[in-house]
């Protein structure tokens, strides 16, 4: 492929190094921000590694994001963690499947060479962003971190606006940012696959293969034999880790790419029992290599000027937590986000720092994590090594930081409830923080309520402080999107209003002094008259904004829309309503047995000379307990489906100019299953006046 003149208005030109995982993902990440992309690859791609990779559920989900389907290139789920002493004792077996329901995404094992070629496609292909270039073939000799330029063992330079290493373990590009070398971390693998068909075909290994998703481990203080299977099913993939005294690299040669003979194989592990060795005997002696697993120090910065290196280049796994992949696609996910289409040159040295803050404690704690699982661990340790990794949403996480990083250019900003959304335009700011001047001068209830399952890692985001947490370490949240219609309200002269907020749940409080409240967490809450938002914001401490709230309510269906001055953000949707005991209702949002509400109370100082500093800022607490004692609420009627809806719009800053930075980010929540909609209507709404201070 040639090198060609691209046009120069259209977003970054990126230039990556290596075309392996990393630098595809990134390839297909940045693609799709609308920049244009080229990788450089030094191999031809004639002979991939016959080997395979997982792709746990953080990798996978990401990859989603991106419109990538790993089930398309032969993937499959694991379903079965079986562990055995060598002589082939059951220590434990875990039924995969059972705890997927902790993930919001599955657990996937895929053949290393067909998801490359997958990669390639998709970076390549149609789709979103102009197809990157790959060329192959193309040794790069040398680069410059400032100038973004890259130099080929031809001579030709190819300059860009920002670089990319994403060229493995001995990464030429880390040369520029770090003196670090890669060195042995004490151990060996082969490597290789054979036929699923052939281990069943044998008497003496069928029982190992027959369970499809089961990955087999084997393993003492010092050697381990790791069998899964990919391409569906009908390969087996062998990675047998041993201590690098008992084989010999050659280091003059391609020390990933190492034919070895069965013979060596065999004598590794033989004191495993005779099952295992029968299996490891049938390794083809022309597809079994000897891997090295290497090792490196944590590096000071992954960033200089204009460069910026990923994957094994940044931080080498070791193969024990199955982690190496992921965080390469990882952190290709982060720098996107990092990245957007808009982003302007003189900008990238500070964003590609960004990355690095989004990415360097989750890398280097993961890295930290396969050195530990090098020796045996207890299964507590193991599982609070797998919450951790599984149990977070990289693009979430990184735009979230990128927000936070934006913010904080502007410190002199006016914050205002609910400050999770960020800062908050007004009467006296815009949505870029510049000044405005001159330019903006006995009661009843019915409660329609969706409760929904969702992703953690983004509905953690809207958690104001690390004090707030869920409760349970699953990666599938619940949360509701309630409205309440109020009538015969005797401080609004009989009438009403009506409001509709979020609901988190399942949601402490840690306090100071380490005791623990537990309860309903509600981010925002809108309401379509001015008294009781100002109330409520002044003498609760309550997030409350403005929109109106159009219900229309019929026998067996309940419809509502949320608006801004005609301008249609929401449509929630309840169809199918049955009725039901009334006294079958917790009566509390969602059917939550919580404790109560959990809300920010946050106040800014008034003056000129004061902006960005808060008057007031603590966490509030509404105890259902209390409220009931104040004015008891009586349900008259309970009525449910399963037929419910929810559709957020964000629209743009003229469409919402005081809302689209709130409604913006309640679109991009996903409702993964509708759990229970319930329209509920009684007598006896409590004032909210046991709402407190909690420290």
């Amino acid at each position: 492929m040639t090198f060609k003149d691209l046009n120069e208005t259209q977003g970054l030109r990126v230039l990556i190094v290596g075309a392996g995982i990393g630098g595809l993902t990134a390839a297909i990440a940045l693609r799709q921000q609308g920049h244009r992309v080229e990788l450089f690859e030094r191999s031809r791609f004639a002979n991939e590694v016959g080997a395979a990779i997982h792709l746990s559920p953080n990798a996978n989900g990401v990859l989603r994001r991106l419109g990538i389907q790993a089930e398309d290139f032969g993937a499959v789920e694991a379903e079965q963690l079986r562990e055995y002493t060598p002589a082939g004792e059951e220590v434990h077996v875990i039924n995969v499947k059972q705890h997927a329901a902790m993930w919001r995404h599955r657990w996937l094992l895929v053949h290393r060479a067909h998801f490359h070629e997958g990669l390639k496609k998709a970076a390549q292909g149609p789709g979103k962003g102009a197809p990157a270039l790959l060329h192959t073939a193309s040794k790069v000799v040398d680069v410059d971190a400032h100038e973004a330029t890259v130099t080929l063992e031809n001579g030709h330079v190819i300059k860009g606006d920002v670089l990319l290493g994403a060229d493995g373990v001995h990464s030429l590009t880390r040369s520029k940012i770090s003196n670090a070398k890669p060195g042995s971390s004490g151990r060996n693998a082969f490597r290789f696959l054979i036929s699923r068909q052939e281990a069943l075909d044998d008497p003496e290994t069928k029982s190992i293969a027959q369970d499809f998703g089961a990955v087999d481990m084997w393993e003492d203080e010092e050697r381990r034999v790791v069998i899964y299977p990919c391409s569906n099913n009908e390969l087996l993939n062998f990675v047998c880790l041993h201590p690098d005294t008992d084989t010999t690299i050659d280091t003059a040669g391609d020390s990933y790419n190492q034919h070895i003979g069965k013979d060596a194989l065999l004598d590794v592990y033989k004191h495993f029992n005779p099952q295992v060795r029968k299996l490891l005997a049938k390794a083809d002696p022309q597809t079994l290599k000897l891997w090295p697993l290497l090792d490196m120090e944590t590096l000071p910065t992954w960033v200089e000027g204009r460069l910026a290196i990923l994957g094994d280049a940044a931080h080498p796994f070791l193969p024990y937590r199955a982690s190496g992949g992921a965080m390469a696609i990882e952190d290709a996910v982060s720098l996107a986000v990092m990245l957007p289409g808009d982003i302007e040159k003189d900008q990238v040295p500070e964003r590609l720092k960004v990355y690095e803050k989004a990415r360097f404690e989750r890398a280097t704690t993961i890295q930290e994590m396969t050195r530990q699982s090098s020796k045996p661990i207890s299964p507590e340790t193991a599982m609070g090594m797998v919450v951790y990794i599984y149990g977070h949403d990289e693009y979430d996480h990184s735009s979230q930081v990128l927000r936070k990083h934006l913010w904080s250019q502007n410190p002199h900003m006016y914050w205002r409830q609910p400050i999770v959304f960020g800062p908050m335009p007004g009467p006296r700011q815009d949505c870029m923080g510049r000044d405005r001047a001159l330019k903006s001068a006995q009661s009843t209830f019915t409660t329609a309520s969706i409760k929904f399952k969702t992703s953690r890692t983004l509905l953690q985001n809207l958690f104001p402080s690390d004090r707030y947490s869920f409760i349970s370490p699953s990666t599938v949240a619940r949360a509701s999107f309630s409205q309440t219609t109020l009538g015969g309200m005797d401080w609004l002269g009989g009438g009403g209003y009506r409001h509709i907020g979020l609901y988190i749940h399942g949601v402490q409080y840690t306090k100071e002094d380490g005791t623990v409240l537990k309860g309903t967490y509600m981010p925002i809450l809108f309401e379509n008259l001015a008294d009781p938002i100002v109330s409520g914001r002044e003498e609760l401490g309550m997030p409350k904004l403005y929109t109106a709230i159009d219900v229309h309510q019929r026998n067996e269906s309940y419809r509502l829309q949320t608006s801004w001055q005609g301008a249609v953000w929401g449509h929630f949707e309840l169809e199918g309503l049955e009725d039901q005991d009334p006294a079958a209702d917790a009566g509390t949002i969602g059917g939550e047995a919580d404790d109560g509400i959990l809300v920010y109370r946050y106040m800014p100082k008034i003056g000129k000379e004061c902006k960005g500093q808060a008057e007031a800022e603590y966490p509030v607490f509404v105890p259902h307990a209390a409220e009931s004692k104040v004015v008891p609420s009586k349900v008259t009627r309970l009525q449910r489906t399963k037929k419910a809806k929810v559709e957020i719009q964000g629209l743009d800053w003229d469409a919402l100019p005081t809302l689209h930075h709130v409604v913006s980010r309640l679109g991009e929540i996903p409702i993964d299953e509708i759990i229970d909609a319930k329209v509920v209507s009684g007598v006896g709404v409590p004032d909210v006046s046991s709402a407190m201070r909690i420290e």
